[in-house]
C-alpha cells in the first residue's frame, strides 16, 4: 500500500485506489496528485477493506471491478452491508464497457460507473460529484 499526502493545500477526505493492476494505480495515482488529492491505494480488495477500516478519512473509493482474489462486486457488497461505512462513496472502475455492466455495478452497491481507458474529465466530475 502507497500513501500520499502531497501538499498543505490536498484536499481533506482522501480517496482509496484498489485495482490490482499496477499500471491502473500509477495512472490514477498521477491523476489525482495533479490535482492535489490525497489519496491510498491497495493492490487487492482484502488490502482495501483493511485500510477503509482502518481510516476514517476516506471519503471515497475508485473500485476496479474486475480483481483476481475477491472482484469489486463482493467487495461493494461488503462495504455495503457493513454498518462502519455504509455511505462511503464508490465509483466502480471496469474495463466492462458491455450492456449491462454499469447496471450490474450500480446493483452492487456502486454510487458511479467508469470504463477504461478512463476519460480524466468524467472521472474528475464523478470525483467532484460524490466528495
Amino acid at each position: 500500500m502507497k500513501t500520499k499526502d502531497e501538499s498543505m493545500h490536498s484536499k481533506e477526505k482522501i480517496i482509496l485506489i484498489v485495482d490490482d493492476d499496477s499500471r491502473n494505480i500509477f495512472a490514477l495515482e498521477l491523476t489525482l496528485k495533479a490535482r492535489k488529492y490525497r489519496y491510498l491505494s491497495c493492490s487487492t480488495a482484502a488490502e482495501g477493506l483493511q485500510v477503509l477500516r482502518s481510516n476514517k478519512d476516506i471519503g471515497l473509493v475508485l473500485m476496479d471491478m474486475m480483481m483476481a482474489e475477491m472482484d469489486g462486486y463482493e467487495t461493494i457488497t461488503i462495504i455495503r452491508s457493513s454498518s462502519e461505512y455504509p455511505d462511503v462513496p464508490i465509483i466502480a472502475v471496469t474495463a466492462n464497457a458491455m450492456s449491462g455492466d454499469r447496471e450490474k455495478c450500480l446493483e452492487a452497491g456502486a454510487n458511479g460507473y467508469i470504463s477504461k481507458p478512463i476519460n480524466v474529465d468524467q472521472l474528475l466530475d464523478m470525483i467532484q460529484k460524490w466528495l
